[in-house]
């Protein structure tokens, strides 16, 4: 299971595309309404990387990304 999970705020994108040339794997353009669709809410975790800089990279900042902290070793 993925540690992290992400959200878009449809109502808040504006249709930039930058989400999907960064991270393609997680994030689409609809086609009719030209706004972010989310492809995988739990992304793997090769993807983590590329969907941290497309929240930081949108524009509308209508990507946020919940991550679970790592577990601590005692």
């Amino acid at each position: 299971m993925s540690a992290f999970r992400v959200e878009v705020d449809g109502g808040s994108c504006i249709g930039s595309g930058m989400c999907r040339s960064i991270a393609p794997e997680v994030f689409d353009l609809d086609e009719d309404a030209g706004l972010v669709r989310l492809l995988d809410s739990r992304p793997p975790a090769h993807t983590a990387l590329a969907v941290r800089e497309a929240v930081l990279r949108c524009p509308a900042a209508a990507i946020v990304s919940h991550e679970r902290p790592a577990p601590v070793r005692t």
